[in-house]
Formats: structure tokens, C-alpha cells, sequence
């Protein structure tokens, strides 16, 4: 295949090195580049008459944001996408329909629809964030551990099926995660930070070594690693209620109190409530869309397992949504207490509820995503967290 690859820089020459392998590729840069590969100034040589475009040009932060000096005391900012948008802008004038354009540069959710889109004037375009590294770029590329592609809608037409035949000829097996363009800018930059939030998650055990005494650390993240079951594992990887029961939640309480007590300097547990708390009430305000009094069904911490109710989510999202509506909304929990009327139906329990008989004319949120349409023209059902367009 013609291959125009733009941006030679730290991770895109090795990229497009070993893409050189198998196709011809043309890379630019405007800087000039230690390289095996066909290197031109004159952007136009490098895109026209392509197969494919690869964009792997820098989408910088502020430099006093890289993190080798403290940040977290300045104001947030997004990365700098000038440099992208000046050269999609180009490219896009340059090429014909014949050329599909594959960004892979870092940008955060929903900047493809909103800043690259509209500059593309129509042209055939793919986000395909590498998971690549400094040091280990070739073997990270040959070796992924997934393969990221998004489009507009999510459906697989004959531009992902030749970017998916492409990447088949170069990786053995490849694993391949589709989507929307949000949804593959999320992929990519969620694996980041989970990776930032694990280690700050192991060098907090570190630091209460240090400050308890009589522990090293190695001893208690060995038998954490080896944990397959629940944290490394998938378990817990389908959103939907927060955590609950009468351990987790008030472990993290006290845990705020270690960390104050051990003057660590700071308190991840203390942010992890609050985002538990914030997420509850994000559910709740959803509920209060609607003009009707809500049904929880499933009341219990953790449903169709046991029926205790210690550190219930979903009673958590029921208090705020009589706080919210400062008492306009009543919340009922596994039954209603009228079947002539309709409800917001909240669905924690999707066992035992999978086949309740809803009132007539309900609204119908379901976290787990997996209540079916029905039959029923009169219940809205939607699914909470799913919301790509219909």
C-alpha cells in the first residue's frame, strides 16, 4: 500500500518504520529526522495519491504540565491541538476520497467530533490511538495489547474492515476494540490514567510502610498482585452502582483517618467517597428528569445475593433524590405502592426484576444496560451510560 506517515517524531518514526516493511511509506516531519525511511519537506508528496494517511503529529501541553514539577495547584487545561488542526486542515485540501485519514495522535473525548470533524470537508477519516511507549515503541506496536479504532457511528463499514485488514497483516492475532470516536478516545486515555491511578494506589501502600513501621510494601502488593479474582481480574469493570456493602465503603471512611493520622500529605480515600457520593447523585439527577415518583428495584447492597441493605448504592441514590427534589419526589424500594400509576423505574436488582410487570406508561433506567426493548410501545426504557445516538 501508499503510505503517507505525518509526523516523525518519538513515537511515530519507529510507527512508521516498521510499517515501511511491508508498504511504501513517505513520511514528513518539519523537523529533519535520523531515519531509514523516505523522508520529504513538501507535505502535498507526502499525502497525495495515498491509500492511507497516518496523522502522528504532537498534541502538547503547556510545558509547565509535563509533571516533572508539581501541578496539581495550576488551572486545568487541555492539551494544545493548534498543530493538529493547522495540519489536518491541509491535508484534508490535499487529498481526494481515495485516501483514508488515520489520526492516532492523544485527544481527550469528544474533540474528533467537535474540533477535527468540521475541518475534514467530508473526507474518509479513522481515530486509531496507539498504546505505545518511549524505548519499547516497535515491539509495543507489533505486540499490542489492543488495537483502538473508532469512526462516527460505531459501525463497522469498508473503511474499518481495510484498516482492520491492514493491521492483520503485520500483528499475529490482533486484538481489536471498535467504536465511536469518543468511545476510542476514551479507550485510550482511561487506560492512561488507570495506569497513573494504579501506581498511586501501590505507592500509597509505600508510604504507610514508611510512616506504620514493621511492613515492606513488597510483601503486601505481591499478594494484591496475585489477587486475580477480584482486582486483577475484570471483576468490577462493568459500570453501573457504586461500590457498597458493610466493608468497602466504610473501609475507605476510616482509611481517611489513616491517612490524616500518618500525615501522609494527602488522602486518596477521601476523593474516592466523594466520587462515589457525586455519582449517586449523577444517577438521581437523571431520575429527577422525569416528573414521576421513583421505584428502586433492588434494595440490598448487593442483589440477589444477600438482603441486607449496609452501604446500599442504590439507597444512596434514593436519598439523594428526595434531597434534591427537597421532598416533591417519594422513592419506593422493590414494589409500588400503586399499579394505576406510572414511575421512574430504577433497576439495582436485574435478577429478580428481570421480568417485573411495570406500571403502565413508566420510565424505565437501567444501569446494567441489558433490560431489552419490549413489546410495550407505552415504557421508556434507557439505558444508563449508553448514550450514543439511536
Amino acid at each position: 500500500m501508499k503510505i503517507g506517515f505525518i509526523g516523525i517524531g518519538k513515537l511515530g518514526k519507529d510507527v512508521a518504520e516498521v510499517m515501511s516493511e511491508k508498504h511504501d511509506v513517505v513520511g514528513y516531519d518539519i523537523n529533519k529526522v535520523d531515519t531509514t525511511l523516505s523522508i520529504t519537506n513538501n507535505l502535498s508528496e507526502a499525502v497525495k495519491g495515498k491509500d492511507f494517511v497516518f496523522v502522528a503529529v504532537p498534541t502538547p501541553h503547556d510545558q509547565d504540565y509535563d509533571g516533572k514539577y508539581p501541578t496539581s495547584h495550576l488551572k486545568p487545561k487541555d492539551f494544545d491541538y493548534e498543530i493538529l488542526i493547522n495540519v489536518t486542515k491541509e491535508i484534508s485540501e490535499l487529498v481526494d476520497q481515495k485516501t483514508l485519514i488515520i489520526l492516532i495522535s492523544t485527544v481527550l473525548p469528544g474533540t474528533i467530533r467537535k474540533q477535527i470533524m468540521p475541518i475534514l470537508k467530508g473526507k474518509r477519516f479513522i481515530y486509531n490511538p496507539y498504546l505505545i511507549a518511549q524505548g519499547t515503541v516497535k515491539s509495543d506496536f507489533l505486540n499490542p495489547e489492543m488495537i483502538i479504532i473508532g469512526n462516527e457511528n460505531g459501525k463497522a463499514d469498508n473503511d474499518v474492515k481495510e484498516l482492520f485488514e491492514f493491521y492483520k497483516e503485520i500483528i499475529k492475532n490482533p486484538r481489536i476494540e471498535f467504536g465511536t470516536w469518543e468511545e476510542a478516545e476514551s479507550i485510550k486515555i482511561f487506560y492512561n490514567t488507570f495506569i497513573t491511578t494504579k501506581l498511586c494506589l501501590v505507592n500509597m501502600i509505600q508510604d504507610v510502610a514508611e510512616k506504620i513501621k514493621n511492613m515492606n510494601v513488597d510483601v503486601v502488593t505481591e499478594a494484591l498482585k496475585n489477587s486475580s479474582m477480584r482486582i486483577m481480574g475484570p471483576s468490577y469493570m462493568k459500570a453501573g452502582f457504586g461500590d457498597g456493602g458493610g466493608c468497602h465503603p466504610r473501609d475507605n471512611i476510616a482509611l481517611r483517618w489513616l491517612a490524616e493520622d500518618l500525615n501522609l500529605g494527602y488522602d486518596l480515600f477521601s476523593s474516592i467517597m466523594i466520587s462515589r457520593e457525586a455519582q449517586a447523585k449523577n444517577m438521581a439527577l437523571k431520575c429527577l428528569e422525569y416528573d414521576y415518583d421513583l421505584v428502586i428495584l433492588g434494595k440490598s447492597f448487593k442483589p440477589g445475593l444477600v438482603n441486607q441493605d449496609e452501604g446500599s448504592p442504590s439507597i444512596l441514590v434514593g436519598w439523594f433524590v428526595e434531597n434534591l427534589s427537597k421532598g416533591n419526589k417519594k422513592v419506593f424500594y422493590d414494589t409500588e405502592p400503586d399499579k394505576n400509576k406510572p414511575f421512574v423505574y430504577l433497576i439495582h436488582d436485574n435478577k429478580l426484576f428481570k421480568n417485573h410487570n411495570y406500571n403502565r406508561n413508566s420510565i424505565v433506567i437501567d444501569p446494567h444496560r441489558e433490560q431489552l426493548a419490549t413489546n410495550r410501545d407505552d415504557l421508556t426504557i434507557i439505558h444508563y451510560g449508553n448514550s450514543r445516538f439511536k
